[in-house]
């Protein structure tokens, strides 16, 4: 039985990052027929309500159990609404290293919930698991990805040639499929240090 994350939660100033649950299948749905999903992602598409069932009921707590990574949903504290998905995957438990992907719901962009759901999950990972490094890939057209990459603090140590396919433009408008360049980040618990990491405008990048 491989290593495996517990089954947690994970409370920032603003939001809840918990495990999916099967009530999740209508925001899910919703989010994931977004344009820019489907642009810089691999989720199926059309997705439908019996692909976030199976996600919340299987496909996540296998993730989870087989030790390859998890899956939160990210809820605003105030409203309960979800806003938003991070997932870790690809997990390695002998170098303590793992990737984190995040999608936000259209509905939420713009308040700084994914650099702050990020910034979450890579203190628990650092501070709580023990691990040692956290991996981002953002495709070359993403800026918003690669934004939310600088607000963390990442460090960029360079680019995968032609190793991800996008399905559209960088405004999110569906086209053929094409590929891309990915971009690799980095995030260390000693960039977690810096007092200069997350600033931004005199806030901290859970003010994204």
């Amino acid at each position: 039985m491989p290593a495996s994350f517990p089954e947690t939660a994970i409370s920032t100033e603003r939001l809840l990052l918990r495990p999916l649950e099967v009530d999740d299948a209508s925001s899910l749905t919703a989010m994931m027929a977004d344009e820019l999903v489907h642009t810089w992602t691999a989720i199926p598409q059309p997705f439908t309500e019996a692909h976030a069932v199976e996600w919340a009921r299987l496909l996540a707590p296998a993730r989870r159990i087989q030790g390859r990574g998890i899956v939160f949903a990210v809820t605003e504290h105030l409203t309960q609404r979800v806003v938003g998905v991070v997932e870790l995957r690809g997990t390695d438990w002998r170098l303590l290293s793992t990737e984190v992907v995040f999608i936000t719901a259209p509905w939420a962009r713009g308040e700084g919930y994914a650099p702050e759901a990020v910034l979450g999950v890579a203190q628990w990972l650092f501070e709580d698991r023990g691990f040692l490094r956290l991996e981002m890939r953002t495709a070359a057209g993403n800026t918003a990805g690669q934004q939310v990459a600088q607000k963390v603090g990442s460090i960029s140590e360079g680019v995968l040639r032609s190793a991800w396919i996008v399905r559209g433009s960088e405004w999110g408008q569906a086209g053929e499929e094409s590929r891309s360049d990915l971009i690799l980040w980095s995030l260390l618990p000693e960039d977690l240090e810096s007092p200069h990491a997350f600033s931004h405008g005199g806030e901290a990048a859970h003010t994204w």
